[in-house]
């Protein structure tokens, strides 16, 4: 049984994630109230939250979250092994472990490089991560019910192509940005037909402060 998988991002009115000064506190106090037992993030995603390349470690802003709260495990893709800060990953106040997905064309020296920093990880997939079987397994393995995507347009874009997604939650920001490169909230291929789009149900639209509007949508329906 695969859990329930949230898309979560702060866009601009033109959908794009970056070149906008978010509100990165709000965006935290509302992914808190879901209370999801793990947030999937993108390798690169993780390496641009800490302003680091491959075997780099820098600092991560601090969010004050509650700390009754049970905290979600934080589950990263990383097939190429490109992630080497793990122990400062683990500093992050707001996750409670965390597990990484690599396939089996992850070099054996990273899964070494894991075992020895106390890293779990799960091996799923050939040559790059298959993440329908790893949203199973984190059911199975890990009790996983429900699941935050916390990334970019890519890993969002492969989650949506392929059935996985069950609701769609934006935090949109009053500006406009504009650009050619391809860093939006929905990244993939181009469609060969309209009928290939996936429809959305709006369930819920809060105003909130500084004009940001906060829009939540259920996936009606898949066509791939």
């Amino acid at each position: 049984m695969l859990p329930k998988v949230i898309i979560y991002n702060a866009v601009s009115l033109d959908g794009r994630l970056n070149f906008f000064n978010t509100d990165s506190k709000l965006y935290y106090e509302i992914a808190s109230k879901w209370n999801v037992d793990a947030v999937l993030m993108g390798s690169n995603t993780l390496l641009k939250g800490f302003n680091a390349e491959t075997g780099e470690a820098c600092g991560w802003a601090n969010f004050e979250v509650d700390e009754t709260d049970s905290f979600p495990l934080l589950v990263v893709p990383d097939s190429g092994g490109q992630i080497r800060i793990w122990n400062k990953v683990l500093e992050i106040p707001f996750i409670k472990d965390i597990l990484v997905l690599c396939s089996r064309s992850t070099p054996q020296e990273y899964m070494n490089f894991l075992e020895d920093s106390d890293i779990k990880y799960m091996v799923i997939g050939y040559n790059k991560v298959n993440l329908g079987t790893a949203l199973e397994e984190l059911n199975i393995q890990f009790g996983v019910k429900s699941l935050r995507v916390d990334s970019g347009g890519t890993l969002n874009g492969v989650l949506l192509r392929n059935d996985l997604v069950d609701e769609v939650c934006v935090l949109l920001n009053p500006v406009m940005v504009g650009g050619i490169s391809p860093n939006s909230i929905y990244t993939a291929p181009d469609l060969k037909t309209s009928e290939e789009a996936i429809d959305l149900k709006l369930i819920k639209m809060e105003l909130l402060k500084n004009e940001i509007i906060f829009l939540q949508y259920r996936v009606m329906k898949y066509q791939f």
